[in-house]
């Protein structure tokens, strides 16, 4: 099947990572879906030797994987929560944003982020096209369209004079299929002096941490500061600032602006761009060994179950997080090496993870069962999840972690 880029349109010919058939991450089985056929479609990483995009492999829409029953709650985790806050504070105080300001966050979700901007009396607007995360949304004060973000939306809010001092998209900007188009929309959204923050994971990091599992189908794009500024560039935006996160094992923050906007550029583009040429990030050779140390993970973690299962001892995982989903149909894992997941969203409880078919249970079953091992499958929130179940750690059940390799914690934290 040939493919071209996403970006610049050239014939896409270089693969990075195989994962193998696996269905969509956050496709959550209910009972009675268990009998029934479920889909699943390539999870395959291609890079572009032009711009150097790494993108999948076109297999599925948008709309499948962000249709109504979506069961990603980003007010699940307290540590995101707080990382929302605080950015809200900070960016208020940068930018001077008031109650003459308006606000727009592009995949708003529950309202995570933008009830910090409700209780500071700041207009702003949700854009968020899965409806119950935009009920969530609204439940709490906040404005939603319930659409997908692109160019002809932005048009749309532009000509009803509802341009942005303030864009904000989190981890969106890996999801949209048509990265142009929604850049585009960005650009005639913002105001003459407006302002775009982005936040996506570094493609930087998930080479150097092997963090494969953050490969799924509704990630479309998988992203570097010197691939985004040329996507700017080509819908009249320029990345004026940048800042390093230690999110989802290592995240960027690019502040943009429009081409001729007032924001002077920070030395800190220069720097980044500079780092991502230093490691190879535009030569064919930095994309060449990561299939071999994915296969190296997956083998770690299937040798762990098996092990554990010889022994005797008892495992159960926590987090029905996607990257757990991706990881575990990648090393073909079931209920017989890994009999329940617990996980705290309500939406996910009582039912099964996609491909693998394992129970979601709530996290109050483990009080009973004490396995001896946690595995815990979102390792970006490990350190949240140890805390929050340290009596387990006290009464002797270890925590387990395999990406970038299996990291075993032994003790209360």
């Amino acid at each position: 099947m040939k493919q071209t880029c996403r970006h610049c349109g050239r014939e896409l010919t270089r693969p990075f990572l195989d994962l193998g058939y696996a269905p969509p991450s956050n496709a959550y089985l209910a009972p009675e879906d268990l009998s029934a056929p479920e889909l699943t479609y390539p999870l395959r990483l291609m890079v572009c030797d032009g711009c150097f995009l790494v993108q999948t492999q076109d297999y599925t829409d948008a709309g499948s994987l962000f249709d109504k029953d979506y069961a990603y709650f980003s007010s699940t985790s307290k540590s995101w929560l707080a990382h929302a806050a605080t950015y809200c504070r900070d960016i208020t105080g940068r930018l001077d944003l008031d109650g003459d300001s308006f606000v727009v966050e592009v995949a708003a979700n529950d309202g995570y982020l933008l009830k910090n901007f409700v209780a500071a009396a700041i207009p702003c607007l949700g854009i968020e096209p899965t409806a119950s995360t935009a009920a969530a949304a609204e439940a709490l004060g906040v404005p939603v369209m319930r659409e997908f973000f692109g160019a002809a939306l932005a048009e749309e809010l532009a000509a009803s004079g509802k341009q942005a001092d303030l864009i904000i998209g989190n981890n969106v900007y890996a999801h949209v299929p048509d990265i142009n188009d929604f850049t585009h929309g960005l650009a005639r959204l913002l105001k003459p002096a407006g302002v775009v923050t982005l936040e996506f994971p570094h493609l930087m990091r998930l080479v150097e941490y092997c963090q494969f599992d953050t490969v799924y189908h509704e990630h479309f794009s998988y992203l570097a500061l010197g691939t985004v500024s040329r996507i700017f560039a080509a819908a009249g935006l320029r990345v004026f600032d940048v800042e390093e996160l230690p999110t989802h094992g290592g995240s960027l923050r690019v502040h943009g602006c429009l081409e001729d906007g007032p924001h002077a550029q920070t030395g800190a583009v220069d720097k980044l761009l500079a780092e991502e040429r230093r490691r190879g990030m535009e030569t064919p050779e930095f994309y060449r060994s990561f299939q071999p140390r994915a296969e190296q993970v997956k083998n770690e973690f299937l040798a762990f179950l098996l092990q554990a299962r010889k022994d005797g001892r008892s495992v159960a995982g926590y987090g029905a997080a996607a990257k757990g989903n991706t990881l575990l149909n990648f090393a073909g894992v079931g209920p017989d090496l890994l009999p329940f997941v617990c996980d705290g969203a309500p939406a996910k409880q009582g039912k099964f993870l996609p491909g693998s078919h394992i129970p979601v249970l709530p996290p109050e079953v483990l009080r009973d069962r004490r396995p001896d091992y946690l595995v815990i499958l979102p390792w970006n929130i490990a350190d949240e999840i140890t805390k929050q179940n340290a009596d387990l750690a006290a009464a002797g059940t270890r925590f387990v972690t395999f990406v970038p390799d299996v990291r075993v914690i032994d003790g209360a934290p």
